[in-house]
């Protein structure tokens, strides 16, 4: 009997083991929670609201989606940006897939060999991109090499209050003595600043004297300036250009040189200065305060100018790949830059986009799609200053811009310091 007991006791002890060992069998077969989870860093300079909420939920919605994917995501606003993705992309240690200004910004990024060519993945998913509007790649290639996909468009006008203009029997202008003329007249009926800008803002001085240049200098002399390798900067248009720029801080007063673009745009919206120079992107800005009763004008044809006067300053902005982003990374780019995700951008932030069909009545407002009519039909398009030229060289003419207008400086001494840049920077 106690034999029998003994070899029923192995058996169960032999059952119990195998249970045992089967269910720890069972613990530690994958499942597709387990599966290798790949991370992708995303990089945008948005912080703020509402884009910042907007991409944090569009990056939820991605990740319920691809469970597979957890997407790491860092943002800091615009010159902080600038500098920290210089630094990534010179240490080889840039995101997966990050925003980006067009033009000399995007080819400086690319010219460090750490950006994905996209060529191939355009071509492999027409339904996608030919969603575009096709020109706005052209910031993003560099000989016929394309490396960033454009989401965001923009231009630069005059805003201007309809009702003041009303009142005061005045129209936009179409050339540059006009303007001076409706700027005098306003001032005649009481308003100390018709023109108002915040000038303790840099990027706001580059952004008039990019259009400034781009409308009084020759096409071809500018494209040999804008290049380090061939920038001279001789041509007396810079001159006539800067003493424009001077002219037009006359009529902003000392206020502007003590205020931001953003307080600017408030007085603006308040109705307390009848023009500012904006970007699109600032309608809903302005909408959102209250005004409705603006338009836009671009800036004035020059008299004597060699330059397009029918151009528009403005470029896209989108997004990049780093040349070892995962597979993964191109799928998160396309739904970035989809038909649907650009559509809720517009509708939810107020700045147009690239993607066609994705910009309608439905999302946005009288006022902007009239901006959006504008961008696409321009007869070109001009980079933001501080984008299309050396860093060093806008560095000189946005402190330029300051001391001129605060008449500390001349015309002149700004372009001999420009000249020794260029010269220097050709070394």
């Amino acid at each position: 009997m106690k034999k029998l007991l003994a070899i029923f006791m192995t058996v169960l002890l032999l059952a119990l083991t195998a249970c045992s060992s089967s269910a720890g069998n069972e613990e530690k077969k994958p499942s597709d929670k387990d599966k290798d989870v790949v991370e992708i860093n995303f990089f945008h300079r948005w912080p703020n609201e509402p884009r910042k909420s907007f991409y944090n939920e569009k990056i939820k919605e991605y990740m319920e989606a691809n469970p597979n994917v957890k997407i790491n995501v860092d943002s800091v606003l615009n010159d902080s940006y600038k500098e920290k993705i210089r630094v990534l992309v010179s240490n080889d240690d840039l995101p997966h897939i990050f925003s980006s200004w067009s033009n000399s910004f995007a080819e400086n990024l690319v010219s460090s060999g750490r950006i994905m060519e996209l060529n191939d993945i355009l071509a492999e998913d027409t339904e996608w991109s030919g969603k575009f509007i096709q020109s706005q790649f052209a910031g993003f290639t560099f000989d016929e090499k394309t490396y960033g996909v454009p989401f965001t468009v923009d231009g630069k006008a005059f805003f201007y209050n309809k009702e003041i203009f009303k009142k005061n029997n005045l129209e936009a202008p179409k050339t540059y003595k006009e303007f001076i003329s409706v700027l005098d007249k306003l001032q005649d009926a009481g308003y100390e600043t018709p023109l108002v800008e915040g000038l303790t803002n840099a990027w706001a001085i580059s952004h008039y004297m990019g259009t400034i240049f781009q409308r009084v200098v020759d096409p071809a002399v500018l494209e040999k300036d804008y290049s380090v390798a061939t920038g001279e900067f001789t041509d007396p248009g810079y001159i006539k250009g800067l003493e424009i720029f001077q002219e037009l801080t006359d009529y902003m007063g000392d206020l502007s040189t003590a205020i931001d673009h953003e307080a600017a745009r408030n007085m603006f919206a308040s109705g307390d200065a009848p023009i500012v120079y904006m970007q699109f992107a600032e309608v809903k800005m302005v909408e959102d305060q209250g005004m409705e009763n603006f338009g836009f004008f671009n800036f004035p044809e020059i008299e004597g100018g060699k330059g397009d006067s029918g151009a528009l300053t403005g470029a896209p902005e989108g997004w990049m790949l780093s040349k070892n982003a995962p597979k993964e990374a191109i799928d998160f780019l396309k739904f970035l830059a989809s038909e649907e995700t650009a559509y809720d951008f517009t509708k939810t932030d107020g700045q147009l986009n690239a993607v066609q069909g994705a910009v309608d009545e439905g999302n946005t407002s009288p006022a902007r799609l009239e901006a959006y009519e504008i961008v696409t039909n321009a007869s070109a398009t001009t980079p933001w200053f501080d984008n299309a030229v050396n860093i060093n060289i806008a560095d000189i003419f946005m402190r330029g811009g300051q001391t001129l207008a605060n008449e500390q400086t001349t015309p002149e001494e700004i372009m001999k310091e420009v000249q020794a840049e260029a010269k220097r920077l050709k070394k």
